[in-house]
């Protein structure tokens, strides 16, 4: 029995991960293939019962994966980064999600005949759509700058204030399934509970962060253990309070002044990615198809009522005195797909409630299962095309990712930027990011190829990547990962290796990629040329100023970077074969010529003044 139970968790363990690498390389939310396995191997072919798998064990781990997502998600929550994204995106996660949370729960009571406690419940539940189904979406579509960022941080914000009105709905539920006399009494203690343990632990964890009474090994594991004692001690304290508890602590952590916490983000999304898989499989293998079939027409207008009513509603509403065009609110009509957070709450939920004896609780868990199917397949089937009939696809977007924001990466971005293209810098050193901002430059903190880059980095508008820094075990993964976003002509590197090095060897399709700027160009020829005194300039060449008369100008030489000509950016590289005129140049001055050319102003300063 003990290796039949090992064998098929190694299996779901197994096909998880598969499905994930389908879902990336399909460019489809990895949701769907999820989807569609567990329920092959549970209601289809019978091979996995996750009843019989994990026993008594199976609703504390629903309970605990919950806890998890709740708390990651919440942990993404910043109030800062909520109001730098524009009055539709607030409009969205507040008087949106009441909108779509009112008509779908009319839809449920009246298409469905559920009471309307599980009808409220039910409602809440798909308000949420969450940045693992949106943004595989966004990359297919790829729709117009400003629609791509609020579709991006709309599922990444309601996703943890959906979850939230999620478990405020259900404590309400199960509260008012107690005499009329405890009601507000257990809500009200389910309330102090939840909003003040989670506030004080919030505070608590963000203090002993901040005051590094952690080692930096131990941080993440610490958070994850912390958090979950504290689910634990919540559920202790009041019964089903712990879920409001752990969101209020992420939602606190994630805004406490001068805190960075994006690896404990990131270790989150790794945990959280492998517990979505696994958990979206069992899950998904629990359905039951009679369940499904007992739904009958009803769940087909459910699903309407979202896709074609609750949605377009809420997007109209929403944009009253924005600046969208009628085209863009009907993209943005058709873009909710709903997640795993929908799914992995309401199972939970259900599961609570029928042991609690509600009646109907059993169909919560097969209809948001069809809002899920409906919403995912329908949406990503037709979302391009969708867009490009409404003609809201962006053109071939020109901007620059640029992993390394050193000295020369910050001049070479502020010369883009100041020739209208947008630029992005990305770095894992805090002093790079640190000036990068000082200088006004958008910028990432991070490894920009992990899962929180996934999630949450702004690729719209960024059509290429340069991978320009100093960290040669991780620029390979960079340039593998963007390859796969970009193209692979749209992604360019330095080369950092040595000719020849053993301990260093590269495959001949990377070697090509690392082709940035000119032949013999590398990072550390770059900074040192800019730690002497390097410049980096641009140059209009017009057919009285020809790239002969510019090197003529800098006799000791100069590198091409990049070009501008008729609105698009075009990348140096070492095949690159330079017209004499009719484009914008950004090239860096080499160091000797950049000496030359303040002594000469110096020099013209000096006699201006004698004069």
């Amino acid at each position: 029995m003990a290796e039949q139970v090992a064998g098929m968790l190694g299996l779901v363990g197994v096909l998880s991960l598969l499905c994930q690498w389908l879902g990336w390389r399909m460019r489809l939310p990895a949701i769907l293939p999820l989807l569609l396995c567990g329920l092959l191997l549970g209601p289809g072919l019978g091979v996995i019962h996750p009843e019989q798998l994990l026993g008594d064990l199976l609703f504390p781990l629903i309970s605990l994966g919950v806890a998890i997502i709740l708390f990651e998600g919440a942990l993404t929550l910043n109030f800062k980064e909520i109001r730098e994204h524009g009055r539709m995106v607030i409009h969205l996660v507040s008087v949106g999600a009441l909108v779509t949370w009112a008509v779908i729960a009319l839809a449920c009571r009246y298409l469905m005949g559920f009471a309307w406690e599980l009808a409220i419940l039910f409602g809440a539940l798909v308000v949420v759509t969450g940045p693992t189904v949106i943004v595989p979406m966004l990359r297919s579509v790829k729709p117009s700058a400003k629609l791509g960022s609020i579709l991006r941080w709309e599922g990444i914000v309601i996703d943890p204030i959906g979850a939230l009105l999620a478990v405020l709905v259900y404590e309400y539920v199960i509260a008012t399934n107690d005499p009329a006399a405890h009601v507000l009494q257990a809500l009200g203690l389910t309330l102090l509970v939840g909003l003040g343990l989670g506030a004080v632990s919030g505070w608590l964890l963000g203090l002993i962060l901040k005051r590094r009474w952690l080692p930096h090994y131990l941080r993440n594991t610490a958070v994850l253990t912390l958090m979950l004692g504290v689910f634990v001690l919540s559920n202790a304290m009041e019964e089903e309070s712990g879920l409001l508890t752990v969101t209020v602590m992420g939602i606190w952590l994630a805004n406490v002044k001068d805190l960075d916490i994006s690896d404990i983000i990131e270790f989150k999304e790794t945990l959280t990615v492998l517990m979505i898989s696994a958990l979206f499989i069992l899950l998904a293998a629990r359905l039951n198809s009679a369940a499904v079939m007992a739904l009958g027409w009803g769940s087909v207008g459910v699903l309407l009522v979202v896709l074609f009513i609750a949605r377009p509603l809420s997007i109209w509403i929403c944009g009253l005195g924005t600046s969208l065009s009628r085209n863009e609110k009907w993209f943005l009509s058709w873009m909710a797909p709903r997640g795993i957070v929908a799914a992995a709450v309401s199972s939970l939920f259900a599961i609570k409630l029928q042991e609690k004896g509600f009646a109907g609780a059993e169909l919560i868990v097969p209809l948001v299962f069809v809002v899920i199917i409906g919403t995912v397949v329908l949406q990503s089937l037709t979302a391009s095309s969708w867009a490009r009939w409404l003609g809201v696809q962006m053109d071939a977007p020109q901007g620059v990712l640029i992993f390394g924001a050193s000295a020369f990466s910050r001049e070479f971005a502020r010369a883009l930027q100041n020739l209208g293209f947008k630029v992005l810098l990305s770095d894992t050193n805090w002093d790079n990011i640190r000036l990068a901002r000082m200088d006004n430059l958008p910028v990432y903190f991070g490894n920009p190829a992990s899962e929180h880059a996934e999630n949450t980095l702004d690729l719209t508008g960024i059509g290429r990547a340069l991978v320009i820094s100093p960290y040669r075990k991780l620029n390979p993964l960079v340039n593998f990962y963007y390859q796969d976003v970009f193209g692979e002509s749209k992604v360019l590197g330095l080369n950092n290796f040595e000719s020849g090095s053993a301990r260093m060897q590269m495959s001949e399709s990377y070697r090509q990629r690392l082709s940035l700027f000119a032949d013999g160009i590398s990072y550390a020829k770059i900074a040192s040329q800019m730690s002497r005194g390097g410049k980096v300039k641009s140059t209009v060449l017009t057919e009285n100023f020809t790239l002969t008369d510019l090197q003529s100008r800098y006799p000791s030489g100069f590198v091409p970077l990049a070009w501008c000509k008729e609105g698009k950016l075009y990348i140096a590289t070492s095949a690159t074969e330079l017209a004499q005129s009719g484009y914008e140049l950004v090239y860096l001055i080499l160091a000797e010529e950049a000496g030359k050319a303040e002594t000469s102003s110096e020099t013209a300063d000096t006699g201006a003044e004698l004069a």
